[in-house]
C-alpha cells in the first residue's frame, strides 16, 4: 500500500514551489531542452533538498516551440547527444545540492516515441545508465522503456497519470481530443485510487504545466492516504 506521487517541474510554470510543499515525493525536472535552463535546474534542485523529494531528470527534444510535444526523429547519435547534455545539466545542479538523480524520466513526444521504438528506449536506458548511476527508468507499465530497463539492468518504475484521461486499451487519450486533461477533482481522485490500487504502477503523475495541477495533487494525495496508502518515493 505504497505509492510515490511525481510531478513534471522546472518548465516556466508557477505551481513548482507549491507542488514540491503540498507532498509529491518525487520530481522530474525539465533538462533544458523543451524547457528550463540553469536556473529553474538549480530552483528545482533545492526545492528538492528541502522537501525531501526524490529528483528525477526530465528529458525532452529541443522544442521549446512545441514544448517538447511533438514527434521528432533522431538518428541513434542525435538522440545520444541530445539525453547526454540533460542528463549532464541536471547531475551537475544535484550534485551542487548534495543529491543524486534517481530516475530518468522522458517528456512528451519523447517519452511515448521510446515507449514505442525499442532502439531508441535502449539508448534512452544505455545513456541513463551512464550517466546517473543507479537511476531508475520511468515509462507506462508496458512497452519498450520497461523492456529496454530489464535489458540494461535498470530499475524500473511504472507510471500512471492523475490529469490525463485513459482511453479503453490503457493509452492515454490525445492532447488534441477534448476531455483529454483532466480538470474536476472527483474525476482526478476516482483515476488515482483506481491506478494506484490495480498494482500496476508504482508511482502517479500530475503535469506542472496544468493549472489544475496543485488542486489536483492535494485531492488525489488526500485521498489516497485516506484509503490506506502510504505516500513515498520508490525505493
Amino acid at each position: 500500500m505504497r505509492i510515490d506521487l511525481n510531478a513534471d517541474v522546472g518548465e516556466g510554470g508557477e505551481q513548482d514551489a507549491a507542488l514540491f510543499a503540498a507532498g509529491i515525493s518525487s520530481a522530474n525536472v525539465a533538462c533544458g531542452a523543451h524547457a528550463g535552463d540553469d536556473v529553474s535546474i538549480a530552483a528545482c534542485c533545492a526545492l528538492a533538498k528541502r522537501h525531501g523529494v526524490a529528483l528525477g531528470a526530465h528529458p525532452g527534444h529541443a522544442d521549446r516551440e512545441g514544448f517538447g510535444r511533438r514527434e521528432c526523429a533522431l538518428a541513434p547519435d542525435a538522440a545520444r547527444l541530445l539525453l547526454r547534455e540533460q542528463l549532464r545539466r541536471l547531475a551537475a545542479g544535484a550534485f551542487a545540492e548534495g543529491l543524486r538523480v534517481a530516475h530518468v524520466k522522458p517528456h512528451g513526444a519523447l517519452y511515448h516515441q521510446a515507449n514505442r521504438d525499442a532502439g531508441l528506449a535502449s539508448i534512452l536506458a544505455e545513456v541513463a545508465a551512464g550517466e546517473c548511476a543507479g537511476a531508475a527508468l520511468v515509462g507506462p507499465p508496458d512497452g519498450a522503456l520497461r523492456q529496454a530497463a530489464a535489458q540494461a539492468g535498470l530499475r524500473f518504475i511504472a507510471e500512471g497519470f492523475i490529469d490525463r484521461a485513459y482511453l479503453s486499451d490503457g493509452a492515454l487519450v490525445p492532447r488534441s481530443e477534448p476531455g483529454a486533461i483532466l480538470t474536476d477533482d472527483a474525476q482526478a481522485i476516482a483515476q488515482a485510487l483506481r491506478l494506484a490500487a490495480a498494482g500496476r504502477v508504482d508511482t502517479l503523475c500530475v503535469h506542472g504545466d496544468n493549472p489544475d495541477a496543485l488542486r489536483l495533487l492535494r485531492a488525489a494525495r488526500a485521498a489516497l492516504a485516506t484509503a490506506g496508502f502510504r505516500i513515498a518515493a520508490p525505493v
